[in-house]
């Protein structure tokens, strides 16, 4: 039970959050590898929300409400690689190392080449971009090409405290969604591979943002046969964008309670909807459809209609 709980537990409180100064509310373990500061005081106005696709609508930062003449500091040392106009409005881009963040609209107080330490002013805040306060900061932080939340940065935040009656529903839930997965046992290995990401909270390879991870990935070679992990009927077999083709399995009760698995990123499945398959039977091959970034498995398990940590049913 405790190997089960405890993860369940830390996502239910990763739900709950924790504040930072100024009433942010962040992912608990982002505080834990936090190293910047924030570039202005100010509420989050408007969080991050990356677009599917890089040519889609979106917001690729986060706007802090403050107003004009605000020092803007920057969030970690780096060097400045841009100070400048883009669209008008006055930009400035600090690389460090292999992030870099990004500010705007500031009106620069220092030049291309020029090092800056953790807090150090970069430049003077002005109006112009449109948000619910006189003026704000848009704030971003990028990776190579990929878009990433700057509050990941932030530096370790005040703890919100909950009540303990909270707590205990939070401890309640745990325990029961872990009752369950126990509960329900038999299966056998979907496919011969290496686990490559874990259920829970995790940064999403896709996106860069902190969000909850609702399978077991499993990496191998595209074309590697995945098993039907229990005996069942297939109940749903579709295409969607993010898991690719996707098949869902119906094992029925197991131990007084109803087990649903799924299979997701295949190029095809040897099965349709209606068809009985036994448990060990090929079902499909591994591969790469939807949003993923290389061939594996993404494999889910249901328990009373309720995600449960696959590898807790896995022999």
């Amino acid at each position: 039970m405790k190997k089960i709980l405890t993860p369940i537990l830390g996502i239910l409180m990763c739900a709950a959050g924790v504040l930072a100064p100024g009433g942010w509310l962040l992912p608990y373990a982002h505080a834990q590898t936090a190293r910047g500061v924030a570039p202005v005081p100010g509420d989050v106005v408007r969080g991050f929300d990356p677009p599917d696709q890089p040519w889609l609508a979106g917001h690729r930062g986060v706007d802090i409400a403050s107003h004009a003449g605000q020092t803007v500091l920057a969030a970690m040392e780096g060097v400045v690689s841009f100070a400048g106009m883009v669209a008008g409005r006055p930009v400035i881009s600090i690389r460090h190392g292999e992030l870099t963040t990004t500010y705007e609209p500031v009106q620069a107080s220092v030049s291309p080449g020029d090092w800056v330490g953790t807090g150090y002013p970069i430049g003077t805040l002005i109006s112009g971009h449109s948000c619910a306060a006189e003026a704000c900061l848009h704030w971003g932080l990028k990776q190579g090409d990929t878009y990433l939340d700057p509050l990941s940065l932030l530096g370790q935040p005040h703890i919100r405290l909950i009540t303990t009656e909270t707590m205990d529903q939070v401890r309640l839930r745990a325990a029961e969604i872990a009752r369950h997965a126990e509960a329900s046992s038999g299966l056998v290995t979907p496919v011969e591979g290496v686990i490559t990401s874990l259920y829970g909270m995790r940064v999403s390879p896709i996106s860069g943002t902190w969000k909850f991870h609702d399978g077991l990935d499993i990496g191998a070679s595209c074309g590697t046969p995945m098993l039907a992990a229990a005996s069942g009927v297939v109940t749903q077999s579709y295409y969607n964008y993010s898991y690719g083709n996707r098949l869902m399995i119906d094992a029925g009760v197991v131990d007084g309670h109803s087990l649903t698995i799924g299979y997701n990123h295949a190029p095809g499945y040897a099965v349709s909807v209606g068809d009985h398959v036994e448990q060990g039977q090929v079902i499909g091959w591994v591969g790469t459809t939807g949003q993923s970034t290389g061939c594996h498995l993404h494999f889910q398990t249901w328990v009373d209609g309720e995600f449960a940590d696959p590898q807790s049913l896995l022999p």
